[in-house]
């Protein structure tokens, strides 16, 4: 998406790639562990409510192996999120879950929830 950015008026397409690719990049850096890369994701409100060291401190990284966008809805600027993650349990490897996810557009870009 260089050179422009999606806005809560873009085509329902668009908005969809540009969240789906971002929240797959997001847990390609939650499964390598790169909290700081994971964190610089989140929206502008979930940084003001949670701090890097708050974020890492709650952040288990180690045991997702695999995270896959389902299906990706918006409506303006909110997006819903449907992943299937991939995660290894101490007496069960490759459990597969769903999960959901809030996206919100804007400054150009989306920009993931965290709760």
């Amino acid at each position: 998406m260089a050179g422009f950015g999606i806005n809560k008026d873009s085509d329902p397409t668009a908005k969809q790639k540009v969240v789906a690719e971002r929240a797959e990049a997001r847990w390609q850096s939650l499964i390598k562990g790169d909290l700081d890369a994971a964190y610089a994701y989140l929206s502008e409100g979930s940084k003001a409510t949670t701090p890097l060291d708050v974020y890492k401190a709650k952040i288990r990284p180690g045991m997702w192996r695999q995270a896959k966008v389902e299906k990706v809805e918006c409506e303006a600027e909110v997006c819903k999120v449907q992943m299937q993650i991939t995660f290894d349990h101490k007496l069960m490897k490759g459990v597969q879950t769903p999960l959901n996810e809030s996206w919100i557009i804007e400054k150009g870009s989306a920009w993931y929830v965290y709760r």
